[in-house]
């Protein structure tokens, strides 16, 4: 099992309730009660540089497409190479699809 390094019971119950969303219409409606509209699109523009950036894409034409910083293109990056892994089990489950 995986091991977050920041997990807790508070965090644990916002992913199951996150588990409990079946349709695209429960999760607007949690994610505009839970987020605001700017991290909402925050985290939208970041599964597309990262979408982006596993097509390879270069940086100047993500910053052009995304409107994203070159800071977060470079931490997206980061976290595609160096982290939990989390994008990548998302992108192979749409693979399978």
């Amino acid at each position: 099992m995986y091991q977050s390094k920041f997990g807790n019971q508070d965090i644990d119950q916002l992913y199951e309730a996150i588990l409990t969303l079946k349709t695209k219409e429960e999760c607007y409606r949690f994610f505009e009660d839970l987020c605001t509209i700017k991290e909402i699109f925050d985290m939208a523009q970041r599964l597309k540089v990262a979408k982006m950036l596993t097509e390879k894409r270069p940086y100047t034409e993500i910053v052009l497409e995304t409107k994203a910083s070159t800071a977060t293109i470079s931490r997206v990056n980061k976290s595609l190479i160096y982290g939990a892994e989390g994008y990548h089990l998302y992108f192979n489950k749409l693979k399978q699809k």
